[in-house]
C-alpha cells in the first residue's frame, strides 16, 4: 500500500483533518442483466465465448463479480453502531452507491437493493454537509449535498 492511499473501510468513520467522514463501500452491479459465469461449472468458456460474441451484460465470478460486492449483516450493523457513536452527525458521506432517492432522481426507473435503502435511513437521519458517491458514472451535483463523481478528483478538505 502507498502512504497516500488510505483504504477506508466500510461502515466506519473516521478524523481525517478535523473532519469527520462515513464510509460505506459496495454497490449491485448494473450491468449483469445476462447472468454470471462460474468458471468452476462445466461449459463456462463455451458459454463466456458466446456471451461475448452477443455482447451479452454479464460478469464473471471471481474475477468481475463478486458476492462481497454488498455489505454483510456485520458490516451493516457495524455502520450503525458507528453512527450511533456520534449522533449520526458527520461532516462528509462517501460511499459507492447512492441513497434510493438520490440514484432514482438520475435513474427514475433504478431497482431498489438493501444497500440503496439503507443509505436512504441514513440520508434520512444524519446530518451531514455533503454527499460524495460514484457508482452512476457521471460528474454532477444532484443537488447541494448529494455530488456524483466519476471521472473526477475533488479536494473536499
Amino acid at each position: 500500500m502507498k502512504p497516500h492511499v488510505l483504504h477506508l473501510m466500510r461502515g466506519q468513520i473516521f478524523d481525517i483533518g478535523g473532519y469527520t467522514f462515513f464510509t460505506m463501500g459496495g454497490a449491485s452491479s448494473h450491468d449483469i442483466q445476462d447472468g454470471i459465469l462460474d468458471p468452476e461449472e462445466s461449459g463456462f468458456e463455451e458459454r463466456y465465448w458466446r456471451m461475448r460474441r452477443g455482447r451479452a451484460r454479464f460478469r464473471v465470478k471471481g474475477v468481475s463479480w463478486w458476492p462481497e460486492e454488498l455489505p454483510s449483516d456485520e458490516e451493516y450493523e457495524e455502520a450503525r453502531k458507528n453512527l450511533d457513536s456520534h449522533d449520526w452527525a458527520v461532516d462528509y458521506i462517501l460511499t459507492h452507491c447512492a441513497p434510493t432517492s438520490i440514484t432514482r432522481t438520475i435513474f427514475p426507473n433504478a431497482q431498489a437493493d438493501r444497500l440503496t435503502n439503507f443509505l436512504e435511513e441514513i440520508k434520512n437521519r444524519a446530518s451531514y454537509h455533503y454527499w460524495l458517491f460514484g457508482h452512476l458514472h457521471d460528474n454532477k451535483a444532484v443537488d447541494k449535498k448529494h455530488i456524483l463523481l466519476w471521472e473526477r478528483i475533488v479536494q473536499v478538505i
